[in-house]
């Protein structure tokens, strides 16, 4: 009984270390590349697969599908955004269709693993904005403050099959 407890405690230990993002997107990521390489040269930077997150400020939608503005902030070792009154600016993730603002909602922490597919210039408070953009391969929303996270969504191709 007293072995089975140890084993019990164990298992949840190890859960709450998980990250947060699958092993087989994190196969693509090249960890080597940072939030502010990307920003400062994002066309450099095309066709490699980065792991960004921070906190979600505005969900768009049209015709060519939706994009997540997120604030960026440094990720923890689980992928999760750390609590910080720190960025080092923003960052797009597009995906081809739609992102319901009512599952994406406006200050939830997002972690996000896409291809550098360039930038894009769009009015920030007045000043034209000079954004990273990411094409989503997968997205997870977490809950702020807590362990467990909300459903993951995955675009494109994963394990063989399209979605």
């Amino acid at each position: 009984m007293r072995n089975m407890a140890i084993l019990l405690a164990l298992c949840s230990l190890l859960a709450g270390c998980a990250h947060v993002i699958s092993k087989e997107s994190m196969a693509l990521v090249d960890t080597s590349i940072t939030f502010r390489m990307v920003k400062e040269n994002p066309g450099g930077y095309a066709g490699k697969y980065v792991l960004l997150g921070g906190i979600i400020a505005v969900v768009r939608n049209n015709s060519d599908g939706g994009e997540i503005e997120i604030v960026q902030h440094d990720l923890d070792s689980r992928g999760r955004p750390e609590t910080s009154d720190m960025s080092a600016g923003r960052f797009l993730a597009h995906s081809n269709g739609f992102l319901d603002p009512l599952v994406f909602l406006t200050g939830l922490p997002i972690s996000v693993v896409g291809r550098v597919e360039g930038d894009k210039t769009l009015p920030l408070d007045g000043i034209a904005y000079r954004y990273p953009v990411i094409s989503i391969k997968e997205v997870r929303l977490l809950k702020p403050d807590q362990d467990s996270p909300y459903p993951v969504f995955h675009f494109g191709v994963r394990f063989g099959h399209v979605f």
